[in-house]
């Protein structure tokens, strides 16, 4: 997703001729897709301003808005209507993300300035990095099998996207893919992910 951030919305929860948010995310709790593209639709430009004010760095940003999504993708049940609007949860999610983001850029460095500290034989293992900026550190287990089991062709895209830091029209540079193939991909991991990580918490 490549969005501007620059660029202003107007975001209402509901627009003409358009379902109530709530409405998206109780048909997002079903599996319901076109929902979810309505949702990003609707505030992706939002959800990127917020995150770029913050980071200032407009890739970083753009990967924050693909985490809040994803995570808001696999688990929509975890909106509660009665602490606030669809908008404000998925602006407090992205605006978590960010905050994050910026701690764990801290953090890095702070790790950089202590690298000559670093035993040879220490490897830091970038499934954890993924784990930790999507909010996940009690299901480790769980996300590693399930990236596992993604065909090889989406758990490469799914890599490149969040250990290489890469945006999808980056990787479809890189990969020589159509941008389309890059997005199918991704949302079918995205769709895999979801059913996987579900049956392995019932």
């Amino acid at each position: 997703m490549t969005i501007d951030p620059g660029r202003s919305a107007t975001v209402r929860s509901v627009e003409p001729g358009g379902a109530r948010d709530e409405d998206l995310l109780r048909r997002l709790v079903a599996g319901d897709e076109q929902a979810f593209r309505e949702l990003f639709r609707r505030y992706a430009s939002a959800a990127h301003a917020l995150a770029f004010r913050l980071v200032r760095q407009a890739q970083v940003a753009e990967e924050i808005v693909q985490e809040a999504f994803l995570s808001v993708w696999r688990n929509p049940d975890r909106y509660d209507g009665a602490r606030g609007s669809v908008r404000s949860w998925l602006m407090g999610t992205v605006h978590h993300r960010a905050v994050d983001a910026v701690r764990r850029e801290q953090a890095q460095r702070r790790r950089a300035e202590q690298a000559s500290g670093i035993g040879p034989g220490v490897v830091e293992d970038p499934v954890d990095d993924l784990l930790a900026a999507i909010d996940l550190p009690r299901e480790r287990k769980l996300v590693r099998a399930a990236l596992g089991a993604l065909p090889e062709e989406q758990r490469d895209v799914i890599q490149r996207m969040y250990f290489e830091g890469l945006s999808q029209s980056q990787i479809a540079e890189r990969t020589g893919l159509p941008l389309g193939t890059v997005k199918s991909r991704t949302l079918l991991a995205m769709r895999r992910l979801r059913a996987n990580l579900g049956e392995g918490t019932r």
